[in-house]
């Protein structure tokens, strides 16, 4: 079998991942909607905030009269990078990308959510409402280090290799989860363990810095190895050292237990909500 054939396989289990998500309610994403050096995927995390929490918006507006999408990202972004991996107070929970999930963001008089949590009842509308308009965001082939641009080589001498994850998905435009899939026509899902130990780092090795998408507790919450019949799962990378867990269910069609585990957690996003 010739490398293009054994790529197209690897491309028809992306597509099909794709139609399984999208046919659950998320919305397929271009790697041109993200932000690299906020980790962010704006039009989603803005579009959440202005949809259901006008009141707060408007407070905002009224703070930062000149471009008051771009400082509330910014804010975000702050929240984000004060993740501390050793949190134990109630303060240091409400950093990272589970602390601002859970918590949101305080900005001067203007507090926002970030993520409608499934509510217990129906007994409030408004509620039920903000849970249903919870964006979630499928984004195929994302280039994700803000370091491998020609701007950063022209500015640092020094450029970050174009590294693409196959899949990466968003909550409301905070990232949850990464994918990397292999076809098992051509490679094991080893292969993608391998792919994460060996080239997704969570400091670039060529700038030094660190990759915002893929710090632990800062970036994605979730790693996944993916194959049509396994599925691996890491909460931290961290190069060679990196630990994965297996993630299989099963099913009674052993080519797809993979996708169908992958999916039956990704649908929790949306069915039952997050951190729950």
């Amino acid at each position: 079998m010739s490398i293009s054939d054994g790529v197209t396989r690897e491309l028809i289990f992306q597509n099909e991942m794709i139609a399984q998500m999208v046919a659950s309610g998320w919305q397929l994403g271009s790697p041109a909607g993200y932000n690299r050096e906020l980790a962010l995927y704006p039009e989603d995390l803005i579009g959440f905030v202005k949809d259901t929490q006008d009141a707060e918006w408007q407070k905002h507006c009224k703070n930062y009269q000149s471009d008051p999408e771009a400082k509330l990202l910014a804010r975000v972004a702050s929240q984000l990078d004060k993740a501390d991996p050793n949190a134990t107070g109630k303060q240091l929970r409400t950093f990272g990308t589970l602390g601002v999930l859970r918590h949101g963001v305080k900005d001067r008089n203007a507090k926002f959510k970030l993520c409608q949590f499934k509510p217990e009842h129906d007994l409030n509308p408004d509620t039920l409402a903000r849970y249903e308009q919870n964006r979630l965001r499928i984004v195929p082939e994302l280039v994700y280090s803000p370091y491998a641009t020609d701007a950063h080589l022209a500015e640092t001498g020094t450029q970050a290799k174009k590294w693409r994850i196959d899949l990466v998905l968003f909550v409301n435009g905070l990232p949850v989860v990464t994918l990397e899939l292999k076809s098992e026509f051509k490679q094991s899902v080893q292969n993608a363990i391998s792919q994460y130990k060996k080239t997704r780092l969570p400091i670039d090795p060529v700038t030094k810095k660190p990759e915002p998408l893929l710090t632990f507790k800062r970036g994605a919450l979730v790693h996944f190895a993916v194959s049509q019949y396994e599925v691996h799962m890491a909460t931290r990378l961290n190069g060679p050292d990196t630990y994965f867990l297996p993630f299989n269910k099963g099913t009674r069609d052993p080519p797809l237990s993979g996708l169908l585990s992958a999916a039956l957690l990704f649908s929790n996003f949306q069915v039952g909500g997050i951190g729950q």
